[in-house]
């Protein structure tokens, strides 16, 4: 198959990874790529609908969610090409958090209570897509006074919720689901949870004390996929809920309309059988017999920034270590110049070890990180650390 990518970070170079370990796959392309996944595919700059026409690709595969909620999957599905990725209407599950608040409703998905009057503690969220840092938790009433201040027309107001955090990822094909794996992501860029949201500072999986996948797919995916397809607007691609699992129950923070990041980055290492073949039976709309089975392995995703992130990104400083790091390394803001790979980003990029045990996952994902080198360079030391691994 000659499969094109969409996408330039640390997500899609994990998926371009993965996507050429598959026997089915002949050519890959990109658009527009990174350096790491130059070592992959042929990576070109140039509009996508414009370059699919053009290589006529088997499947396209959207990795970011900017162009999924814009709707290039209904622009390249009218011009005949098969697709890995909601259309417009569906990925306003994403695109409007009003929207999935609504479809959460309409299928008896629990999730956070809407409060008419904001009190703090509170969680103001933002209408629409904000690169994962459209949502302020305050646990004060002058945080919430700034926030709502600050934030976009079309932001609303919901209870805070304790408990931990899960990201459960799962193939939905209209109304069939097939779930792959759970992992747990750091939002702040502080070690402790401390400082501002970020879009993902590490992740890992798998977690441990959870429910069953199953059951949790159950309880939310299949019915918000049922309700997607009744009111018009069926799903294709991978279905990313956020939940929280708190003292009275599961709840649903948010849903994404593509693969997270950095979850990739920790649960597709662990993924048995052949991606692409899935991924191309989504496109399909037929999920029967597909398997992506999880293996026994834990992965850990420590992700390394630039010095001012979030804030603002780095660019031009020169990376060392790469190539010796010893652990998958996954390129998220880079880019070469002079033949010298430099920084083109605030996430950098994403460090990931694979082991028997998480610990043994953390240990060489840290050590890994410890020999790349860029001026400003800064981790979280708690990506998977035991009291944030165990539920």
């Amino acid at each position: 198959m000659r499969v094109l990518l969409v996408g330039s970070g640390g997500r899609e170079h994990a998926l371009a990874w993965k996507l050429a370990q598959s026997r089915l796959l002949t050519e890959l392309h990109a658009a527009p790529g990174n350096p790491g996944i130059a070592e992959l595919a042929t990576c070109h700059d140039e509009d996508v609908v414009a370059l699919a026409r053009r290589l006529a690709p088997d499947l396209v595969v959207i990795g970011p969610e900017a162009p999924l909620v814009a709707g290039l999957a209904d622009e390249l599905r009218a011009a005949g090409i098969a697709v890995f990725g909601p259309g417009r209407e569906a990925a306003r599950i994403e695109g409007s958090k009003r929207f999935a608040k609504a479809v959460m409703e309409a299928a008896d998905v629990p999730s956070a209570a809407l409060l008419a009057e904001p009190r703090a503690p509170a969680v103001v969220k933002e209408d629409g897509l904000a690169a994962g840092k459209g949502v302020h938790v305050c646990t004060t009433d002058d945080e919430l006074g700034e926030a709502l201040a600050t934030a976009r027309p079309g932001a609303f107001v919901e209870e805070l919720l304790e408990g931990d955090e899960l990201s459960v990822f799962a193939l939905v094909a209209g109304e069939e689901v097939l779930p792959l794996a759970c992992a747990r992501d750091y939002k702040r860029i502080g070690d402790g949870d401390t400082g501002p949201n970020t879009g993902g500072m590490g992740a890992f999986s798998p977690v441990p004390g959870v429910p069953d996948l199953d059951e949790l797919v159950d309880a939310v995916h299949r019915p918000v996929a049922a309700e997607l397809a009744r009111c018009g607007a069926p799903f294709n691609g991978l279905l990313y809920a956020g939940l929280m699992l708190t003292p009275d129950g599961l709840r649903v923070l948010e849903f994404n309309c593509r693969f997270g990041d950095p979850e990739t980055q920790a649960v597709l290492p662990r993924l048995d059988g052949d991606l692409l073949a899935a991924l191309a039976a989504t496109a399909q709309g037929d999920l029967a017999g597909t398997s992506l089975s999880a293996s026994g392995d834990a992965a850990v995703t420590v992700v390394l920034a630039g010095r001012e992130y979030p804030a603002s990104g780095d660019s031009g400083t020169p990376i060392d270590g790469v190539a010796d790091a010893g652990a998958l390394v996954f390129h998220a803001g880079t880019s070469v110049r002079e033949g010298r790979l430099v920084t083109a980003g605030g996430r950098i990029l994403d460090v990931t070890g694979v082991g028997p045990t998480l610990e043994a996952a953390r240990d060489e994902a840290y050590a890994a990180a410890g020999r790349i080198h860029f001026d400003g360079c800064r981790y979280r030391r708690d990506i998977a650390a035991p009291v944030h691994a165990v539920a």
